[in-house]
């Protein structure tokens, strides 16, 4: 290249650059020109601003990699400005980034919009003003207590040094670890998992579904390592604080991240440990695009890093067992199996207690002589279902056809959706005026029991009065599920009803979500205290009863192969206008030759959209993962700039309309 006098122009130092941009096809390295004045800083990692031509704008990046271009017929756009000269963005997790989205046919920037918290001036100018943390010293009792908690499974810490995939169902019962604390046992084994590693030199990253695990794990750790060791990030710490975490996880010193799905893509020093705990939760399902669950980004990342990975919980999710079937997680057996007592009672005959069996009310009344009872119920609440009294048809708003409910006591039904009280309602289907209540939520359970039982502590814990522990005086908690709170010494009985309610749910998964929510509650009790499942029989009671999750998980995995249902399968949910759609699915029959016939299942109108949409299912095996997702991505980019290129000026402007969902858990047509 010549400039204007005719001379060539010297090779200049440029940055490669990934765009903050949710535009898919910016989803790749741009060049960009450092002028001298910001050389020193804009090193690789670091925030950067640069133009964007084509838009006649300036938006955020990262400097990926530094290098020198060549002569070129062209001069390249210079970068406008270093954000911080902190390289927040190490290597490794941009590598991460790529891997995970070219898997999920989403973007890398998507990725690292969940795993890099927003920069907070105060925070990184503190940050900097401190000394590097030091590697963190752990008290050798502190290991050795560690080491007898890991031997309870024979082969599990040479396991864990080795680096190796294993899959672990956890004790399920509570253990007091101090005088006025008690955690689950699973917490007190992924606290020893994670003391041994960080003793060994390399940091842990533990990855629960919510803040109710993540005190639990905390509140074990501190029994053992240094706090200044330990690194809670999750999406109630403010941004300086968050930020200020994630600043922790750069620095040399190893430690131990304990956070929710975010967590998983902390680049902690010299990672030797990563732990996804009760991966069934839908919590560490990541909404956000592209989606990727947890469960898989960690796998992905123990693929890179060689890192140990240990994925437990109460159950086993039809994802791990599948992943244990074929070889690539390890199965590890406890020396001595524990499983709590648990009792299959049938429903009452007696109105009164139509509920709660007399087998089980008798358990519950023996059982508040010495200490708290859990009773599990399906919805929060007073009655979430209004029926009309003649027919039993389900009552719907006379204004917007939403369901009907009562909130409280003595209260009229209102409507669920738009919230209007319901004057003048006749039944759509018998012309019935008259309702009645068809289900009890968590505060009309709450009210039942403390008229049943006179004298009792009632406590309520739901979505909208939250617990995270109760002390170990009688007392009824009342709890829906995922919201029980823990007992100090454990609960006395639990009680587990509306199994029947529960598994009517239209929902592929349902059988299993179900086991996992009686087994973590079970896993409350304390040891030898009953828990009594009322009102359910069959497979995945006795399943329960036997504490065999695992079979019934395999079980399972053998009914969804033949329907080629997930996880059997990988499945990717396909929605665009027909013309964007039909040529996606044809891209596809057209580039990999290797899917069935049956493959695309679709394509069906999606309801209430205007104008239409259309959604079809892309089901392929693993082996054709690769192929799949690039050309579906590719789909998506063309489509991106094709309605760039027919765009219109206006609010009426159209869009690129179509969007991939890889690996959606459910399916629902």
């Amino acid at each position: 290249m010549l400039d204007e006098a005719g001379s060539a122009i010297a090779a200049r130092p440029i940055a490669r650059v990934l765009l903050e941009s949710p535009l898919p096809q910016l989803d790749r390295l741009f060049d960009y020109a450092v002028p001298p004045h910001l050389d020193a800083d804009a090193q690789p990692g670091v925030r950067i601003r640069v133009p964007l031509r084509s838009a006649g704008r300036i938006v955020d990046g990262f400097v990926i990699e530094r290098g020198i271009a060549e002569p070129a017929d062209r001069p390249l756009s210079e970068l406008e400005a270093v954000v911080s000269p902190v390289p927040v963005l190490p290597p490794g997790l941009y590598d991460l980034a790529r891997r995970l989205a070219d898997r999920a046919a989403g973007s890398a920037a998507d990725i690292l919009r969940l795993a890099v918290p927003r920069r907070m001036v105060r925070a990184e100018k503190a940050w900097m003003q401190r000394e590097q943390p030091e590697t963190p010293a752990v008290d050798p009792a502190a290991v050795r207590a560690a080491e007898d908690v890991l031997d309870a499974f024979p082969t599990l810490r040479a396991g864990i040094l080795a680096g190796e995939r294993l899959a672990v169902g956890a004790p399920a019962k509570p253990v007091v670890i101090s005088e006025d604390r008690t955690v689950g046992a699973w917490a007190v084994l992924l606290a020893a998992a994670a003391t041994v590693t960080l003793a060994a030199g390399r940091s842990a990253v533990i990855v629960v579904p919510d803040h109710r695990d993540q005190e639990q794990v905390l509140t074990a750790l501190r029994e053992r390592v240094p706090e200044d060791a330990l690194v809670p990030v999750d999406a109630r710490q403010s941004g300086p604080a968050r930020y200020a975490a994630y600043l922790r996880t750069l620095a040399e010193a190893p430690c131990i991240v304990v956070g929710n799905r975010s967590a998983v893509y902390a680049p902690a020093a010299r990672t030797g440990l990563v732990v996804v705990w009760d991966d069934g939760d839908p919590l560490l399902s990541e909404p956000l695009s592209p989606g990727v669950h947890a469960r898989d980004a960690a796998l992905v990342r123990q693929e890179a890093e060689g890192s140990a990975l240990l994925i437990a919980g109460h159950t086993r999710t039809t994802d791990v067992e599948r992943l244990v079937a074929i070889g690539w997680v390890r199965d590890v057996e406890p020396a001595r199996r524990f499983t709590p007592r648990v009792v299959l009672t049938a429903t009452s005959d007696s109105p009164a207690q139509a509920r709660i069996p007399s087998s089980a009310f008798t358990a519950v009344r023996e059982a508040l002589a010495t200490g708290p009872v859990l009773v599990q119920v399906s919805r929060p609440g007073y009655a979430p279902v209004v029926v009309c009294s003649s027919c039993r048809t389900p009552s719907r708003c006379v204004h917007c056809t939403g369901p009907l409910r009562v909130r409280a006591q003595g209260r009229a039904p209102e409507c669920s959706w738009c919230g209007r009280g319901i004057a003048g309602w006749r039944c759509g289907h018998c012309e019935g005026t008259e309702m009645r209540l068809a289900s009890s939520g968590s505060e009309r359970t709450a009210d039942e029991l403390g008229r049943a039982f006179p004298n009792t502590r009632v406590i309520l814990s739901d979505g909208e009065h939250p617990l995270t522990r109760v002390d170990g005086r009688p007392a009824l908690v009342v709890a829906t599920r995922g919201a029980e709170p823990i007992a100090e010494g454990g609960y006395r009985a639990v009680l587990l009803l509306d199994g029947d309610r529960m598994l009517l749910a239209e929902d592929l998964r349902i059988t299993e979500s179900c086991l996992r929510w009686w087994s973590n509650a079970a896993a409350l009790a304390a040891p030898g205290s009953p828990v009594l499942l009322t009102g359910v029989s069959g497979a995945v009671a006795r399943a329960l009863a036997t504490w065999s999750q695992p079979a019934y998980a395999r079980a399972q995995l053998a009914e969804r192969a033949p329907l080629k249902m997930p996880p059997t399968v990988r499945v990717a949910v396909v929605e665009g206008t027909r013309p964007s759609l039909d040529a996606a699915l044809g891209a596809l029959a057209r580039d990999v030759h290797a899917l069935t016939a049956d493959a695309v299942v679709g394509p069906v109108v999606i309801p209430g959209e205007d104008p239409p949409r259309y959604r079809a299912l892309v089901r392929f095996d693993y082996a054709l993962g690769k192929p799949v997702t690039q050309t579906l991505r590719a789909a998506v980019i063309a489509d991106a700039v094709q309605a760039r290129k027919g765009r219109r000026r206006g609010p009426g402007a159209p869009r690129n309309t179509l969007r991939v969902r890889v690996d959606v858990p459910d399916p629902d047509l």
